[in-house]
């Protein structure tokens, strides 16, 4: 990885944490703006990488929530990697529709399965719906935010 890929990684995963402070009052205190740059993130790395900025921009989001779920966000975190693995891996097939539902479905609902087991049946059905409206929020955004940071990325691969 080169400085300047290292670089812009840093300011993703420092944009996530800005995003992390944006908090969504939907019951849970971790629904946060913080994987709207993982999403945007794809137009600049690998699926693994814009995973790890997802991952990490979810555990400074719960950093700032104060951890209400406790060790429960390094599952969550994991789970904010796979959905964006996902998600980069849709974008670079050319899926550009598809992508967004997966990201909402696997976001919003996939996501909060192991916490039917892990907390309770209770707790899934609260959480759900907070976190497919929170997913929702995350995907418009970057996907308002996604053409305007292409051009800027065309403008600096030309300028280059």
């Amino acid at each position: 990885m080169t400085a300047q890929k290292l670089a812009l990684a840093a300011l993703f995963i420092s944009l996530s944490a800005i995003g992390g402070m944006i908090k969504i009052p939907l019951g849970i205190a971790s629904i946060a703006l913080d994987s709207m740059p993982a999403l945007v993130a794809v137009l600049f790395f690998s699926a693994p990488l814009a995973g790890t900025i997802a991952a990490f921009g979810h555990l400074i989001s719960a950093l700032f929530g104060g951890m209400p779920l406790g060790p429960f966000h390094l599952i969550i975190a994991f789970e904010m990697w796979a959905v964006v693995w996902l998600f980069a891996i849709l974008h670079s097939a050319g899926k550009r529709w598809l992508k967004w539902p997966a990201f909402i479905v696997g976001n919003g609902m996939v996501a909060a399965v192991p916490f039917y087991f892990l907390l309770s049946p209770a707790f899934f059905y609260a959480s759900v719906p907070g976190l497919v409206i929170a997913a929702s929020i995350n995907a418009g955004v970057a996907a308002l935010l996604m053409p305007y940071v292409l051009r800027v990325r065309g403008g600096l691969l030309h300028a280059s």
